[in-house]
């Protein structure tokens, strides 16, 4: 009975060690659950879904127009007309004032238009379908912006987090040392000025151990803000430094290709937007032509009686068509056109600035790209390097013909490596994802 209760206990143990590690998430995993939980990407996928309705509004302004009316008065006081008074026996040239009505009037019925033609509305159906497309841009775009913030989040957790496993093997190796050396100095084959520049070191490694702790929680919390995660839940992050590493390759670069940033696609479809707007104003000289009808029936009352079905309402049905031209206007429209225009050659300059602006920022990234990757092939080899002399001093003094400042001299200059290279390694994945933005390719 005792193992039983000790086996439950055990599970129990296990479960809350899972509920403290926390939802684990590879990179893509991060990034899309970023997408579906970010506050700023969820209101751009609801300005995409509201251009969508945008769409259908103003095609709705092509379907048929029907609307259903009831219209009662009361008159508390009859209309006056006035009629000539020879009908009433009265002087030529005067007029009689006559009352003509009932107290109550009733309308009720249905109307209905269709537009037929309108210049305005073809150019708007274009222009719909374009805003859409400018939305599932804008789209992309803060896609691509999310992405970009989750990565480099997420790069600094483990980045950090590798440096924890090499500060720990450093830690036990230089305590190992420091050991070694005070027994020695108490044995009297070690002065004590070596135990102290060990203890030294030792303490430091096990701050910057601290420090690195520290680091991690506020990188973690930041992704956890990037992600749109709730900050008080624990996250675990299932990608490895090393196999990061491994993807780094040097740029081959022939001609850089801007049309697939957002940004630049953007300006495109603006451009559109624009160029069809000019022509919209230009079609507007041409006529608006709609067919409209009513079906009604009307009743007139002395008393409230309109539901009284012995009485009698009269029917009312006609049937039309508008047609509307604009003739002259003062000049309204072509001032508008000469603006449009305007409006149109600004934004293709925009576009040429942009071009160019793109291509520049590419063009650095490509070089800080190269220039991240060709640092980290050095610090990765002065890191193995300062690796060895220390492994070659620790031998030295293990051996007894080495000193503890060869030790602690070597030591720093390991630290000093190891810490180039992570922030090489930080380096090169900020300037390739720097690279994959400003060309267009980081979400594919």
């Amino acid at each position: 009975m005792k193992s039983f209760y000790l086996l439950i206990a055990l599970n129990c143990i296990g479960i809350l060690k899972g509920q403290n590690k926390g939802a684990s998430f590879s990179l893509p995993q991060a990034i899309e659950y970023a997408v579906k939980n970010s506050p700023t990407y969820l209101n751009a996928e609801l300005d995409q879904q509201s251009a969508e309705y945008k769409r259908k509004e103003i095609t709705g302004l092509g379907l048929p127009q029907i609307n259903g009316s009831i219209d009662v008065k009361d008159y508390l006081e009859l209309p006056t007309s006035l009629l000539p008074g020879e009908f009433f026996g009265a002087p030529p040239g005067t007029y009689v004032p006559v009352k003509f009505g009932t107290k109550y009037n009733a309308t009720a019925g249905v109307s209905a238009s269709q537009l037929l033609f309108s210049s305005d509305y073809i150019f708007g159906l274009k222009a719909s379908k374009e805003f859409i497309n400018l939305s599932r841009i804008s789209l992309t775009r803060s896609k691509t912006d999310l992405a970009a913030q989750v990565s480099k989040a997420y790069y600094n957790v483990i980045i950090n987090k590798d440096r924890i496993k090499l500060l720990d093997a450093n830690i036990v190796k230089l305590k190992k040392i420091f050991e070694d050396t005070k027994a020695f100095n108490q044995q009297g084959f070690a002065e004590l000025i070596d135990v102290q520049r060990l203890e030294v070191q030792y303490n430091n490694l096990v701050s910057e151990k601290d420090k690195t702790l520290k680091l991690i929680g506020l990188s973690e919390t930041l992704l956890k803000f990037q992600m749109g995660y709730k900050l008080s839940e624990p996250i675990s992050l299932a990608d490895s430094l090393n196999a990061e590493i491994k993807q780094f390759e040097e740029l081959n670069i022939n001609k850089i290709d801007i049309t697939q940033r957002p940004d630049y696609q953007l300006m495109q479809s603006q451009q559109k937007l624009l160029d069809m707007d000019t022509k919209r104003l230009k079609w507007g000289y041409l006529p608006t032509i709609a067919a409209y009808g009513a079906y009604q029936y009307n009743a007139q009352r002395q008393k409230f009686d309109l539901l009284d079905p012995d009485k009698k309402w009269f029917k009312i049905a006609l049937i039309g068509l508008t047609l509307n031209v604009n003739i002259f206007d003062g000049f309204q429209r072509y001032n508008k056109i000469q603006q449009a225009k305007i409006t149109s050659a600004k934004n293709t300059n925009t576009i040429k600035t942009i071009e160019l602006a793109a291509e520049m920022e590419a063009t650095v990234a490509s070089v800080q790209y190269s220039n991240a990757y060709a640092s980290l092939q050095i610090q990765k080899k002065n890191m193995e390097l300062a690796q060895n002399v220390y492994d070659v001093t620790q031998k030295k003094q293990q051996g007894g013909v080495g000193s503890n400042l060869e030790i602690v001299t070597a030591e720093t200059s390991l630290k000093e490596a190891q810490t180039n290279y992570y922030n090489a390694v930080y380096d090169m994945l900020v300037a390739k994802i720097d690279y994959q933005k400003a060309t267009g390719t980081l979400i594919k």
